[in-house]
């Protein structure tokens, strides 16, 4: 059997036996994420080396950038515009505000630590471990208990800052000299990366949007073609964009926003709920995708990461997860009225995730100087927030919770009550289903 075969014997059998004791362990603080990256490690190289990087390469890459461009697509989609008005000041101010210091204070921290790295190859750090993955600790923003103004911000954040940090992450790689986008130039990937491929997202996520609801008022489409319609959509937006020279998750990143308004303008009040209920397989296909690819990320990255730390790397590590992800959600909160606890509990829940990987994944497959510690202090804190903010989102929900609970008994005007439309909690795969006993 060659060793492709025996690779996707592994994840096969990783990803069932996962499904199986799925419910059982969702009430665990063993997240889904640790189970996949630990096992991930395991199968790779620095273990029993059932995947062949060398090999594998090309397949490898192509899952990574087909699931997040999903996941873009997706996150895209489920975001309204009544999410960013009603409660918008937390969204609003982490993703206006805290985004850009996040970016800002990464690029700074890696200066000192990271020697070796050009001032664009530091930016790359900072850019590539800002976004957030609210799937890492999806209890922190799912528990009943914490209030629903801070897990609709916390939602809504993690939906968006993906997207918005893909402008900043093109144009440091277009200023490193010997990259696929260098050959274009800040100015050329601005235009086409950015404004062309955003022209296209726009088209084609309206078109499809709007030609799904005419085809079902019509009657036209079946309900197993209209959930296979989507992924359809997302892969037309990156595919059109990635032959125009453009980029292709910036495309599926605005084609779900044009799709899902596109699809809600042309819903009834009779067909609305079916509508919210179409994503649904594109969602759970994107998190399915995203499991395997985190298992794919601990054997190719964080497995050989592990073998090559170093204090540098680790502090840096420890320093993205706290000071660059806490001091500018503090900073972009000040004067909001929100109390320390619930400032705090933002901070904290920003773990890295899968936008992390595959832009990593991407830096790594092109020729920049500084590629491998790049690789390297991405892996690890990845690796090291998938451990930390999948063992405390179930307690620290729980604490927060109960703090917030005492606090709204003794204070009327607690800005933490004020209500919002809960959206729907990204991540749904490891999520108990209620109904089932």
């Amino acid at each position: 059997m060659s060793s492709g075969a025996w690779a996707g014997a592994a994840v096969a059998t990783i990803t069932a036996a996962y499904a199986l004791g799925s419910r059982r362990l969702s009430t665990t603080p063993i997240s889904s994420a640790m189970v996949f990256v630990g096992a991930g490690i395991v199968i790779g190289p620095a273990v029993l080396d059932v995947i062949d990087v060398a090999h594998d390469a090309a397949p490898i890459v192509a899952l990574l950038e087909i699931t997040l461009a999903l996941v873009l697509f997706t996150d895209a989609m489920t975001v309204r515009r009544r999410d960013l008005r009603a409660g918008g000041f937390l969204p609003g101010r982490l993703l206006g505000i805290g985004l850009l210091l996040s970016i800002g204070a990464g690029w700074l921290l890696a200066w000192p630590l990271l020697p070796g790295l050009t001032l664009w190859e530091l930016g790359l750090v900072g850019a590539i471990l800002a976004p957030t993955d609210a799937a890492l600790g999806k209890t922190a923003i799912t528990h009943p208990r914490v209030p629903a103004l801070v897990r609709h911000g916390l939602n809504v954040e993690s939906g968006l800052n993906d997207g918005m940090v893909l402008p900043f992450f093109l144009l440091f790689l277009a200023a490193i000299p010997g990259t696929q986008y260098a050959e274009e130039g800040v100015v050329g990937v601005f235009w086409q990366a950015l404004v062309l491929s955003t022209a296209l997202g726009l088209l084609v996520g309206w078109l499809g949007g709007t030609l799904l609801q005419w085809s079902r008022a019509k009657g036209w489409i079946t309900r197993a073609w209209r959930h296979l319609y989507l992924p359809a959509v997302a892969a037309g937006a990156y595919e059109l964009a990635v032959v125009t020279d453009g980029s292709g998750f910036i495309a599926a990143w605005v084609a779900g926003f044009a799709c899902g308004f596109a699809m809600r303008q042309h819903s009834t009040r009779v067909d609305k709920k079916v509508s919210d209920h179409t994503a649904e397989f594109t969602e759970n296909l994107g998190e399915l995708l995203a499991a395997i690819s985190l298992l794919v990320f601990g054997a190719v990255l964080l497995g050989p990461a592990l073998e090559h730390l170093s204090w540098r790397i680790v502090l840096y590590a420890v320093l993205s997860l706290t000071v660059v992800r806490m001091l500018p959600v503090a900073l972009s909160l000040a004067g909001s009225g929100l109390r320390l606890p619930t400032v705090a509990y933002i901070g904290w829940f920003g773990p890295r995730g899968l936008a992390s990987v595959v832009l990593a994944l991407l830096v790594v497959e092109d020729p920049v100087p500084g590629v491998e510690l790049l690789g390297n202090v991405v892996a690890i804190t990845v690796g090291l927030s998938v451990l930390l903010h999948g063992v405390s989102a179930v307690s620290l929900a729980e604490r927060y919770g109960h703090w917030h609970e005492k606090a709204a008994a003794a204070s009327r005007d607690l800005r933490e009550g004020t209500p919002v439309l809960d959206t729907p909690a990204r991540g749904r795969l490891g999520r108990p289903d209620q109904s089932e006993t």
